[in-house]
């Protein structure tokens, strides 16, 4: 959890239980597995207990709803940073009571990423709808096989907001935007990281402008991403989507 978020595209994470299993090649050097491994949990792999987090962590959103409301904002707020939401070995009970309190906190927009978008029909809850406004839904496509793998996927799942994080991006690759609205980009962090050519990231940023969806470039594949800083020729490509629940009169 944190309250201020160092992610440039959020602006707090919401961790409500820690633990994965890495399920495609952007996983290979994940900074989550890394960090927990250093904290000495282990918490990583197939058949692994996940670790829900404490109470006091599950009522952050709330603070933040509150505050959300007295000064009206809407903080965007990226739900399991060490974690996937729709990860299948997580106990479904965790799973409802987070939708319970999404549900609750419709003050702010939870960011609902995930490499595992076959799973999310699924795991919904059962109210969803064509989607809450409040909630936008994403999905990681890190090389072309992921694209065309997940991008359809998501696509077809009802949603007030859908996603795409091409990040760690390994290659060249050619998106499918039809109903994306909003595209993050980035490269690969931590000791082993897979440089970033830059044109790569060019491309999805054309690809992104050319179709009208909002881009925003994150950050360089390196080990020192703040002396790397966050231009791509010359400029902070800082775009965000308009949130579906600002528009709600």
């Amino acid at each position: 959890m944190s309250a201020n978020s160092k992610i440039s595209w959020c602006d707090h994470t919401f961790n409500p239980w820690w633990g994965c299993t890495k399920v495609s090649e952007g996983c290979r050097n994940c900074y989550a597995a890394t960090f927990a491994k250093r904290l000495g949990k282990n918490i990583w792999g197939a058949g692994i207990p996940r670790v829900k987090g404490s109470a006091t962590v599950w009522g952050e959103p709330r603070h933040w709803n509150r505050r959300a409301l007295v000064q009206g904002i809407r903080p965007r707020v990226f739900v399991a940073s060490m974690a996937d939401v729709f990860d299948d070995e997580v106990d479904p009970s965790w799973r409802e009571e987070l939708w319970e309190l999404i549900r609750e906190c419709s003050a702010l927009d939870w960011l609902v990423l995930t490499k595992r978008p076959e799973n999310m029909l699924g795991m919904l809850p059962h109210d969803w709808g064509d989607g809450w406004k409040h909630v936008w839904l994403g999905t990681t496509v890190e090389n072309q096989a992921m694209v065309m793998e997940r991008t359809p996927v998501l696509q077809a799942i009802p949603a007030a907001l859908r996603f795409l994080s091409v990040e760690p991006l390994l290659g060249p690759v050619n998106l499918d935007l039809e109903g994306i609205h909003w595209v993050i980009c980035a490269g690969e962090s931590g000791a082993s990281y897979r440089p970033l050519d830059p044109d790569w990231a060019r491309g999805v940023r054309d690809q992104s402008l050319k179709h009208g969806v909002p881009f925003h470039f994150k950050q360089w594949g390196t080990m020192n991403q703040k002396k790397a800083g966050r231009l791509l020729d010359g400029v902070i490509w800082d775009d965000f989507p308009i949130s579906p629940a600002a528009l709600v009169v």
